[in-house]
């Protein structure tokens, strides 16, 4: 039986009051929900105080450059599907910096779970604002405000056909564990894109803000109707829904590769003779 106690308990560099602390508790009452032992989990993250998440569990981790934890953890994947891969980082890292990895990842739709805090600033580096800052949003960096449109991820997964689309909320955890617990279970790519409240430089979409304008989806929404997401995913900031988006069943990418078929990479012997006649073509 797997405890939460299993995920260990660290001290952590996140500001008092900080929003992660609700996606750290969630996604460890997920991982229990879902019956994975800490040896059956790789999270893979980028640079960010979102993507320090990890490093406050005790799993299997894989810390990358900015930007740059899709492509590992789809890497990681590919060579061993029986692991359960989890990317997980910040909307700069994921959305801006990892933005073309982030497109890939959901038109290959691999069996991966991907977790963006999205805090629409840059926590890490003192405030600047992030693709998801909304237009006006006043930095140090930004004195007059945002001039570019804020990136919509949610919008863009569902338009692209993503096959699970999600948006949770670290205010309530309960139901966010709810949402990660879906989104592991899901056969293939699931994207939940996670309004994380940062207490020390986002000023505007506070706990408080995000009481007043988030609504949790009807048990009776049909999520697997692609117009309907679609208009769900451009509602107005003034109504902003939780819950799962959309859904679809579609093909696994790993499922695809003939090679895979024999198993994960990791446990395949090498043919010696193989390699030898590839280096031979090289001689």
């Amino acid at each position: 039986m797997v405890t939460i106690e299993q995920y260990g308990k660290y001290e952590t560099a996140w500001c008092p009051g900080c929003g992660n602390f609700g996606i750290l508790n969630a996604l460890k009452h997920a991982l229990v929900a879902c019956e994975l032992a800490p040896h059956q989990v790789l999270l893979v993250s980028g640079i960010g105080q979102a993507a320090k998440t990890p490093h406050y569990l005790k799993a299997n981790v894989f810390n990358g450059l900015h930007g740059r934890g899709l492509p590992v953890a789809i890497g990681a994947k590919l060579a061993n599907p029986e692991l359960t891969v989890i990317a997980e980082s910040g909307d700069g890292c994921m959305y801006g910096e990892g933005g073309n990895h982030f497109l890939a990842a959901l038109r290959r739709n691999l069996n991966l779970t991907i977790l963006v805090h999205d805090n629409r600033v840059y926590g890490l580096t003192k405030g600047q604002a992030s693709p998801t800052s909304e237009l006006g949003f006043v930095t140090k960096t930004q004195p007059q405000g945002v001039f570019a449109a804020p990136f919509n991820p949610v919008a863009v997964a569902v338009t692209m056909g993503a096959s699970f689309v999600a948006r949770g909320y670290a205010g309530l955890p309960e139901h966010l564990a709810g949402l990660i617990t879906k989104a592991i279970k899901h056969r293939g790519t699931a994207l939940i894109d996670i309004l994380q409240p940062c207490v020390s430089f986002n000023k505007v979409n506070t706990f408080q803000w995000y009481k007043e304008h988030c609504y949790e989806l009807a048990d009776a929404y049909n999520p697997t109707d692609h117009a309907l997401a679609i208009r769900t995913a451009l509602e107005p900031e003034e109504h902003i829904p939780l819950g799962v988006i959309y859904q679809k069943d579609k093909p696994l990418f790993e499922e695809q590769f003939a090679v895979l078929k024999n198993g994960p990479l990791a446990r395949q012997e090498v043919s010696r003779e193989g390699m030898r006649r590839i280096m031979q073509r090289y001689a």
